[in-house]
C-alpha cells in the first residue's frame, strides 16, 4: 500500500470562526489574517493506492462554482484534484472509492463536475462514494446553521447517479474498505463526520478532516465556530488526541497551510504538537 498526498489548492476562511472562542491575539501569531481577517487553509486530500484500489478521501471545493461564490472564500493556487492525481500518473476514472469524511463543500465539492452543457455528472464516473445514513440525512435536510455548506449540488448527483455507499456505524469497516483499521465517527462539527484510521510502514495514521484542522488546532479550547456542537467536539478531540498521543500516531491535517502531518505528546499542559512531517517522511 502506497499513500500520496492530493493537494486541491487554497481557500480562505475568517480566522475568529476557525478558532472560535480564542482571542486573535492568540490566533494570529498561529495563521496570521489579511487585512479582512481571513486566513489561508489548505484543501489537502488523501489517495490510498492498494493494488488495484484506488481510494481518494476527500476531494476540496472543486471547480463548477460561480465566481461569486469562489470569491467568498478567495480560491487560490495552482493545484487541483486532476493536475494532482496527473502527477501521479492517474487520471479520475481510475479512482474506485471516494471516501467523504463528511459533505461541506470544502472536502466534497469536486465529487461532482458541470458539464459543457450545464449537466450535473460525478468527477469520478467508476467510483463508489462512501457517506453513512445519518451524515447524509443530516446534510440533505440541513439545520439554517449548515445550509450554506451543504450544497445541493455538491450531494444529490451522488445518490443519483447509483454510486452511493453507506458505511454502517455499528458493524465496523466495511469488507470493501479493509484499507481502515477503523473509523471513528465524530459528531461535535457535523453528524457523524467520518475520521479513517489506517496502518502504514508500521505506523498508524488518522486522517482528521474537521476534529482537528491544523496543528494549530491542537489545544482542547481551539475549537472551531463552525461546529454544531463545540463542547462535544472538544470532548471527541481530547479522546482521540490522548490516544494519538499514547500510541504514537501519525495525523494527517487536512486544512493546514504548511504542515501535512503531525504527532502529538502528552505535557503538564495537556496535548501538545510533538513533531511535523510529510508522508514522504515516513
Amino acid at each position: 500500500m502506497t499513500l500520496h498526498t492530493i493537494d486541491t489548492g487554497l481557500f480562505k476562511l475568517d480566522g475568529g470562526a476557525m478558532f472560535g472562542v480564542v482571542p486573535k491575539s492568540l490566533w494570529q501569531k498561529l495563521n496570521p489574517a489579511d487585512a479582512n481577517n481571513m486566513c489561508t487553509w489548505a484543501m489537502r486530500c488523501l489517495l490510498i493506492e492498494d493494488g488495484n484500489r484506488l481510494i481518494l478521501i476527500d476531494n476540496g471545493i472543486g471547480e463548477k462554482q460561480d465566481a461569486k461564490f469562489r470569491g467568498h472564500f478567495y480560491l487560490h493556487g495552482d493545484d487541483t484534484v486532476e493536475k494532482s492525481l496527473r502527477k501521479l500518473g492517474f487520471t479520475a476514472s481510475d479512482i474506485t472509492d471516494v471516501f467523504l469524511t463528511h459533505l461541506h463543500f470544502d472536502h466534497c465539492g469536486g465529487s461532482v463536475v458541470r458539464t459543457p452543457d450545464d449537466k450535473l455528472v460525478l468527477a469520478f464516473s467508476n467510483a463508489a462514494y462512501w457517506s453513512n445514513e445519518s451524515h447524509w440525512e443530516w446534510a440533505v435536510q440541513p439545520n439554517a446553521r449548515e445550509k450554506a455548506s451543504f450544497l445541493k449540488e455538491n450531494i444529490l448527483p451522488i445518490q443519483e447517479s447509483g454510486h452511493l455507499q453507506f458505511v454502517d456505524p455499528t458493524s465496523g469497516v466495511p469488507a470493501a474498505l479493509s484499507q481502515f483499521s477503523e473509523i471513528i465517527f465524530a459528531d461535535g462539527h457535523t453528524e457523524k463526520m467520518m475520521v479513517p484510521v489506517l496502518r502504514y510502514k508500521g505506523r498508524t495514521l488518522a486522517f482528521m478532516a474537521d476534529l482537528l484542522p491544523s496543528t494549530g488546532h491542537i489545544p482542547l479550547p481551539y475549537v472551531m465556530s463552525y461546529d454544531v456542537r463545540p463542547l462535544v467536539t472538544l470532548s471527541e478531540k481530547e479522546a482521540v488526541l490522548r490516544r494519538a498521543a499514547e500510541e504514537n500516531w501519525v495525523l494527517l491535517l487536512e486544512h493546514d497551510p504548511h504542515v501535512a502531518a503531525c504527532t502529538v505528546q502528552l505535557t503538564d499542559r495537556g496535548v501538545r504538537l510533538a513533531e511535523t512531517l510529510r508522508l514522504e517522511d515516513l
